[in-house]
């Protein structure tokens, strides 16, 4: 199946950027109707899932969205100043009807590292996976006073 591809105009005063744009756009939209086995295609994928960081006086406090992730799942590590979060969540699904057998399998990947401020200390940590958010509660050291140096 040959798909028509329009071309720009010639003229360089009539060119516009948002029509070329919305051109291809339709252009990737018919190649996907045109392939339609493409949209049951085994899915993996590996996400960076949002994350908000708040500090405060005495802690760091980490707020991650992980859908649908069981908290044995969910690796959390420090590592120099950062914080990294892994999850993974697989499902199989097997239906079987009269004469045929139809397997589906996917998987999903969640990984962040989510650089921390100076000063926080792996003693004390608390995490808590409720209703698809992780938090994360750092404790800070001693505040880290920088020491000023004096011009000659």
């Amino acid at each position: 199946m040959k798909l028509p591809i329009k071309k720009p105009s010639r003229d360089v005063y009539s060119w516009d950027p948002f029509d070329e744009i919305r051109r291809m756009q339709e252009y990737m939209e018919q190649m996907m109707r045109a392939f339609p086995a493409l949209e049951n295609r085994y899915v993996s994928d590996t996400f960076s899932p949002l994350t908000d960081v708040a500090e405060e006086d005495n802690r760091v406090i980490v707020t991650t969205d992980l859908p649908g992730i069981d908290r044995e799942n969910v690796e959390l590590s420090l590592r120099e100043n950062f914080l990294v979060i892994s999850a993974s969540k697989g499902k199989e699904e097997e239906t079987e009807k009269e004469g045929y057998l139809r397997k589906e399998r996917s998987f999903m990947r969640y990984y962040r590292e989510i650089p921390l401020p100076e000063g926080v200390t792996e003693e004390g940590t608390t995490a808590q996976l409720k209703n698809g958010v992780l938090t994360v509660t750092l404790p800070k050291t001693k505040e880290l006073t920088g020491k000023k140096i004096l011009i000659e």
